[in-house]
């Protein structure tokens, strides 16, 4: 997956133009995230994420069959290119998303049928020509050095779950089951702050579901995630204390208004654009 918001020169791997390319791991300076409001997470991250960040979903472009898809968004900061956990570079939160810890690698689409392990090229840890530090793609005749090896493996996992969450997004939008939300907070100096354009799963929704499909939903893993999709909601009032810390002000109150989602409300800011 492409974020075009964190990749924002992602080139295809060659062995033969890329030779002699080496980068300087492991990435120390996370200042390319620093726009990244939000960022994809498969549902296999849900475990990890929801203790730490609101988990919300958007839409996104559809499918190759032409239905809607939706994706699951970690919510980062509140406003467009801010990312309330960074610091100075460095990454403040305990958890980080798959997209990020795979950076600069990223997987990109050739054709309808060809993926490629691309590099952000932008990433200032690239070492063009084999000049200075870093570690090495391709060895001397041209095969994927150890490091290309276990990033092709873990890209290739990745991409796997990417998949099964489209199945499980396209599960939630065919019950029905997604639904507007806005979130606001008023702040000290009477001024409001809004965010819309996201989705939750509707907690009444939820309860109106015939019992045999909740069953499917719990034996499907699907139930799972929803229920800690709502306890990751908790985590908005972290972010907007965060950001109004950046800010020197102090909330007057916090509101939510659309679908009732599980426990307290979310925001989702500008989605990334996303790409194969």
């Amino acid at each position: 997956m492409i974020d075009r918001n964190l990749h924002r020169d992602p080139v295809p791997l060659d062995n033969a133009r890329h030779r002699a390319l080496r980068l300087a791991l492991p990435v120390a300076d996370w200042s390319p995230a620093a726009g990244l409001n939000a960022v994809f997470v498969a549902a296999c991250e849900f475990g990890d994420v929801c203790g730490e960040f609101p988990i919300v979903f958007v839409r996104v472009d559809d499918g190759p069959d032409g239905k809607e898809q939706v994706a699951p968004l970690a919510v980062l900061g509140l406003v467009r290119e801010q990312n309330l956990c960074l610091a100075g570079g460095a990454w403040q939160a305990r958890y980080m998303p798959a997209v990020l810890r795979n950076y600069p690698f990223c997987i990109g689409r050739l054709d309808a049928q060809r993926l490629a392990v691309c590099v952000d090229m932008a990433w200032a840890g690239v070492r063009p020509g084999g000049c200075g530090d870093g570690v090495a793609l391709f060895e001397g005749d041209g095969q994927p050095a150890p490091l290309l090896k276990e990033m092709q493996q873990r890209l290739q996992v990745l991409e796997g779950e990417i998949e099964r969450t489209r199945h499980i997004g396209a599960r939630l939008l065919e019950l029905g089951l997604l639904g507007e939300m806005q979130f606001s907070a008023t702040l000290a100096d009477g001024s409001i702050h809004r965010v819309d354009g996201f989705l939750t799963v509707d907690d009444k929704k939820m309860q109106d579901l015939p019992d045999a499909v909740v069953g499917e939903l719990h034996r499907s893993g699907i139930l799972g995630l929803i229920h800690q999709h709502w306890v990751s909601l908790g985590h908005m009032r972290g972010l907007v204390e965060r950001h109004l810390e950046r800010s020197r002000g102090l909330p007057a109150s916090l509101t939510v208004a659309g679908t009732t989602a599980g426990p307290a409300a979310p925001s989702a800011p500008a989605v990334p654009t996303t790409s194969h």
